[in-house]
């Protein structure tokens, strides 16, 4: 008969879906769709070879169990599984199921037990606590409301909102935010998270920084859980990653990484991103990785003009319940041009020292405490600034510390660049060594442990650091 596969396939689905949880039988079998059954041989097709190995991985039990008691023994079971994605011509390639669970000698028992569901372990959950939903680590301040839009952001604010009233269904995907630190970058994207879990409640929304998404992949590699966190982040409907920067010069991250990307991307899945510099300029990061960043929309944000400070102002302390004058305001945005952060944080420190000191917010007191917070302020430094300020110093082009060259010189001025870049910013090893020469973390290691050496033994070269140092404190 022709209907036959399906027939078999339905009396399996019947036995299966009382013995999975609903989520799991929704997810994993009802897209599956039978297409011949040969000689006791089941074939079914599948979309995608994740999903393949999943069901072999989670559910081959039961599968096999099921296929038994429909079929008969010596029922076997055969893939077709959908390869290509949705810019290329979609194809199959078939299958068999693996051997690795052996139960032709079992007898067959019907139905299992109720708690008998796969779970894949969620790096998010503290052990010991269930959960069952996924937190999806969003500040519930951060939203568009609060997002004060100008000049400055207008495109990536415009972009972060279409994504967010259909997400995965735009040309904006991947969307990454790029810009200096303070500037927003981390509210624009959780604005956007915030908004689809709104919309859709059902969708599975997470977002994670970098620095937590190595120190959960490193951990699960520890544990031999790696299969686990691949598949739990291949689960989410819009991740967000924040300061995708991080990953420079590490392989094993940028390699699982790019495999989760590939599956969302394909699934119709939302990827956002966020970064100190567009993909072009971003240093130690795959080809292969910068290349699928480019696919959607890239848009930069910039720092505030007087305007959109002014209106950060206004709403800060409408908020907060504070009236303070127009020409203080006015001073506030005058001086603090940098990011949003710093302009908050003054207002913040004004608002402490009226309170701490029961007096009233006046231009004078206002004019004090933002030129002593505009002096004390340290400039934030760059890996880049710092590579030219070092080549500055030692009069050679800023392309010199990139050269794969044993000049004295040179490797010096690179060695010296890579101690400043570890000991006045908070990027890894790797991404220093990544910026700078291409080289690997051990290379920085041995870089700072020669300045510090030298700096204790050789009197000039104490004296190029010092100075230096002093250039970039300045």
């Amino acid at each position: 008969m022709n209907n036959e596969h399906q027939s078999a396939w339905e009396k399996c689905l019947n036995v299966i879906k009382d013995n999975v949880p609903s989520s799991s039988f929704k997810t994993w079998f009802e897209p599956i769709e039978p297409v011949k059954l040969e000689n006791k041989v089941l074939t079914i097709q599948v979309p995608s070879a994740f999903f393949y190995e999943y069901l072999e991985e989670q559910f081959i039990d039961i599968l096999r169990k099921t296929l038994r008691m429909v079929i008969g023994n010596g029922a076997k079971l055969e893939y077709n599984v959908v390869m290509g994605n949705k810019n290329s011509q979609p194809y199959t390639v078939s299958y068999p199921t693996n051997n690795n669970t052996k139960i032709q000698n079992k007898p067959l028992t019907i139905p299992l037990k109720a708690d008998e569901k796969p779970t894949i372990k969620n790096p998010f959950i503290i052990p010991g606590i269930q959960k069952l939903q996924i937190d999806p680590q969003l500040k519930p301040d951060n939203t568009f409301e609060n997002f004060v839009e100008g000049d400055c952001n207008r495109l990536a604010r415009s972009a972060g909102y279409a994504v967010a009233q259909n997400p995965g269904g735009t040309a904006f995907n991947p969307l990454m935010v790029y810009g200096n630190s303070g500037l927003g970058k981390t509210h624009l994207v959780q604005a956007i998270g915030i908004e689809v879990k709104e919309r859709f409640p059902d969708k599975v929304v997470l977002y994670v920084n970098a620095n937590k998404f190595q120190t959960q992949f490193t951990e699960a590699t520890r544990n031999n859980n790696r299969n686990d966190f691949l598949h739990f982040y291949q689960m989410v409907d819009v991740l967000i990653l924040d300061d995708v920067h991080e990953f420079a010069g590490k392989e094993k991250t940028q390699e699982t990484f790019f495999h989760i990307f590939n599956h969302l991307h394909q699934m119709g899945k939302q990827l956002i991103l966020t970064s100190d510099k567009p993909p072009i300029e971003l240093k130690g990061m795959e080809q292969r990785l910068l290349s699928r960043f480019k696919w959607g929309l890239t848009a930069d944000l910039q720092i505030p003009d007087f305007e959109t400070r002014m209106e950060i102002l206004r709403r800060k302390v409408y908020k907060d319940g504070i009236t303070l004058s127009e020409e203080v305001l006015e001073y506030i945005a005058s001086h603090v041009t940098n990011n949003v952060r710093e302009l908050e944080g003054a207002l913040v420190s004004l608002l402490a020292q009226s309170m701490l000191n029961k007096r009233e917010i006046t231009l004078e007191l206002a004019a004090k405490l933002i030129t002593k917070l505009v002096k004390n302020s340290k400039r934030e430094l760059s890996i880049e600034y710092i590579s030219k300020v070092v080549c500055d110093y030692f009069n050679m082009p800023v392309d010199a510390l990139q050269a794969k060259t044993r000049k004295r010189e040179i490797v010096q001025a690179r060695q010296i660049a890579m101690y400043f870049s570890k000991s006045l910013t908070k990027y890894s090893l790797a991404s220093i060594g990544a910026q700078i020469g291409s080289k690997d973390h051990a290379t920085v290691l041995h870089a700072c442990k020669t300045v510090n050496n030298l700096k204790d033994t050789d009197k000039n070269f104490r004296v190029f650091v010092e100075e230096i140092e002093k250039k970039l404190k300045m």
